[in-house]
C-alpha cells in the first residue's frame, strides 16, 4: 500500500510532480508517481483508479485542469488538485480545480505547488 499517489496529466508536469514527490520522500511517505491525461486515456485512468491502494491522490493538471475533478468523482480518497502554469498562467487551471461542481470535492493548492500538495496530504495521512 502507499499513502499518496501522484498523477500528473503530462509529462510536461514533471517538475510540479517532482517537487511532491521530494516532499513526501523527505518526510518518509510512500507514493507511486504516474502521467494519466483524464482526455487521451480515460481508460487507463479508470484502471488506475481502481487498482490503486492509495490514501490519498495528488492530481496535477494544467490547461483545462479536469485530472482532479476526475478522479475525485470515481473514488471517495481525498484528493488534491495543483494547478500547473500555462497560456493563462495558471489561472485557467487554477480555476477549472476550484470550480468542481457539488458532490465532486477537491482541494485546491497554489499554482505549480507541489509541495503545499504534499504537505497537505501529510496533514491528511498523520489524522488516521
Amino acid at each position: 500500500m502507499v499513502d499518496v499517489a501522484i498523477v500528473s496529466g503530462s509529462v510536461s508536469d514533471a517538475a510540479v510532480a517532482g517537487m511532491a514527490a521530494d516532499v513526501l520522500k523527505e518526510h518518509g511517505k510512500t507514493y507511486d508517481l504516474q502521467v494519466i491525461s483524464a482526455h487521451r486515456d480515460p481508460d487507463r485512468l479508470d484502471k488506475y483508479i481502481r487498482e490503486s491502494d492509495c490514501k490519498v491522490y495528488i492530481a496535477i493538471a494544467g490547461l483545462s485542469a479536469a485530472l482532479p475533478g476526475v478522479i475525485a468523482s470515481k473514488t471517495k480518497k481525498p484528493v488534491i488538485g495543483v494547478p500547473v502554469s500555462g497560456k493563462l498562467q495558471g489561472i485557467d487551471s487554477l480555476l477549472s480545480i476550484v470550480q468542481m461542481p457539488k458532490g465532486v470535492p477537491v482541494a485546491c493548492v497554489g499554482i505549480d505547488n507541489g509541495e503545499n500538495a504534499a504537505l497537505f496530504a501529510i496533514r491528511i495521512l498523520e489524522t488516521e
